[in-house]
């Protein structure tokens, strides 16, 4: 988890100059995932290759919504995106919650994250919300996106 916590800070400060706010909260992200990890309901998913983590993803329980799922975290390492890393790790995302009986997968990124933006779009997530932030220094588009998964995974119509 620390490896994964760091990597991402690193590559968001060095990418868009978001710094220690955005790494105090990628920290408190995978400190609440280890300290209150519910087996069957969340999990962590890393991609690597000869040892090397290339990207990771968490699915996590929305708190006081146990029917939604929180997806955070996606990120991929720069020489391994377009690989379809990022695509195959949101999409076990989708995978698991729907075997875990969640009914939504909510997340909140940003719109400069182009990438992971057309990753969720082509999973059939949708923009619910945004706002302009200043969270990281400078203003920011955030957004919240929402999947909704019996339209992802219908249940069986009846006879």
């Amino acid at each position: 988890m620390g490896i994964i916590a760091a990597r991402q800070s690193i590559l968001y400060d060095e990418g868009y100059g978001w710094g220690s706010k955005l790494e105090a909260i990628i920290l408190e992200i995978a400190a609440r995932f280890l300290r209150e990890f519910k087996p069957g309901r969340e999990q962590c998913w890393v991609a690597e290759r000869d040892g090397r983590i290339l990207g990771s993803v968490f699915l996590v329980e929305e708190p006081g919504e146990p029917e939604t799922a929180r997806l955070r975290l996606l990120y991929v390492e720069p020489e391994a995106r377009g690989l379809g890393i990022g695509q195959a790790l949101v999409r076990e995302c989708t995978r698991f919650a729907c075997d875990a009986g969640y009914s939504w997968i909510v997340l909140w990124t940003h719109a400069v994250l182009e990438s992971a933006r057309r990753i969720y779009a082509a999973e059939g997530y949708q923009i619910i919300a945004s706002e302009v932030q200043e969270e990281f220094g400078k203003p920011e588009t955030s957004e919240t996106w929402l999947l909704e998964l019996d339209v992802v995974n219908p249940a069986p119509s009846a006879p």
